[in-house]
């Protein structure tokens, strides 16, 4: 077996688990202009008192979360009533930039006027409900409204599904790095069927590092970013880094509105209609495994598929985060993720881990598997191999 050591030291990453904190009567006044009092409220299964005779820390966010929950409602309320203001269409906002000014507002007590200032469209976008909240009915509702938005937007007709996990699987991935040459067709090749944005600002959910062979202890001076005539190259090795699907994943731990989660199957998808893009998960992720959209997604018309799942390739918007689902739309389909029908060495291996006769049980019981960053106990589903 390999040794450790030299594997954990790759992608370290500067962060701080430290939240803004507020403490003593900033804190019970901020706690009563939200209602909470002297009841006190509970912040990952742990309850904190807000009487005011005692000291209490508490996370600034959960202050703000609970307080844009509370406008939701209220506003949820004014939209059923048939109310309207007066510079609803006079100012547009995305609905994470929505989310964001409110944050801020709310705090300062004068968020109402922001409320008004977005479309009908978004609005409804923001208020719409969690996807695991959704009844069927309400998701077939939701995929219509998607469809024919994305039919006026690229001028394709969208197949959006919804399917479930499929019973007693678990999937796994293996990655033979004496067969990787570097090529980069994974990269690519997972670009085009998860209608990643191309050209002005290219997002990728893999990325294929470059160490000098007998260096794969050192990964922090590795290359991501190299560009020879021909690969492989002599005297290099490659190690493609990508969302490892955790069974203990930080990134959902951290998230503060409950927009990414691990499904029955251990993918870790994103609702990306309720994620804020806070970026609080791409700082837990010690992988590097999530990009954030900064600007509106360059995904020109011809290059779309419009095979989609609604947790995973559907097209993105601005200011959401995003990450490899294994191919959500492929695998619970039966067939492999894209990357792995790509490479055209062989190296990618994809199976179901609760399988004893599948290639990446096999693997694992046989060959020289590792993980990164085993000591920070992820448990990551994502093993490196070396031929024997």
């Amino acid at each position: 077996m390999m040794q450790k050591t030299g594997i954990n030291s790759v992608f370290i990453m500067e962060n701080s688990s430290t939240l803004p904190k507020a403490t003593g009567s900033v804190a019970n006044a901020m706690a009563t202009s939200i209602g909470i009092g002297k009841r006190g409220f509970t912040e990952r299964e742990q309850d904190i008192s807000l009487e005011p005779e005692r000291e209490c820390i508490f996370s600034a966010l959960t202050v703000t979360t609970r307080m844009s929950r509370n406008l939701k409602r209220w506003y949820r309320n004014l939209l059923r009533s048939g109310r309207q203001t007066d510079g609803m269409k006079n100012k547009k906002y995305t609905r994470r930039e929505f989310i964001r000014n409110l944050s801020v507002t709310a705090l300062a007590g004068i968020s109402l006027p922001l409320l008004s200032s977005c479309s009908k469209e978004e609005v409804e976008d923001f208020l719409q409900k969690h996807f695991l909240e959704m009844t069927e009915e309400e998701k077939k509702q939701v995929i219509a409204k998607l469809e024919q938005r994305y039919l006026k937007q690229y001028g394709q007709k969208f197949q959006i599904g919804t399917q479930e996990a499929l019973p007693e699987t678990l999937w796994s991935y293996g990655l033979e790095l004496s067969r990787c040459i570097g090529c980069r067709r994974c990269v690519y090749a997972c670009g085009q069927e998860n209608n990643n944005s191309r050209y002005a600002r290219q997002l990728h959910w893999i990325r294929v590092l470059r160490l000098k062979r007998g260096n794969l202890i050192n990964l922090e001076d590795s290359e991501h970013y190299y560009a020879p005539e021909t690969v492989p190259e002599k005297g290099f090795v490659y190690l493609p880094v990508q969302c490892q699907q955790c069974q203990n994943p930080p990134c959902v731990k951290v998230c503060p509105i409950h927009a990414t989660w691990q499904e029955p199957d251990g993918i870790v998808v994103v609702d990306y209609n309720w994620c804020i893009g806070c970026r609080y998960c791409i700082a837990a992720c010690p992988y590097k495994g999530r990009v954030f959209n900064w600007s509106e997604p360059n995904l020109p018309r011809d290059e779309v598929n419009p095979n989609v799942h609604y947790l995973g390739n559907r097209p993105r918007m601005k200011c959401a985060v995003e990450k490899c689902t294994f191919c959500i739309q492929r695998v619970r389909q039966g067939r492999y993720p894209a990357c792995v029908e790509a490479c055209p060495t062989g190296s990618r291996k994809f199976g179901n881990l609760l399988d004893p006769k599948s290639e990446i049980r096999y693997i694992i019981e046989r060959k020289r598997v590792f993980r990164l960053k085993e000591d920070l106990n992820t448990e990551s589903r994502f093993y490196y191999f070396f031929e024997s």
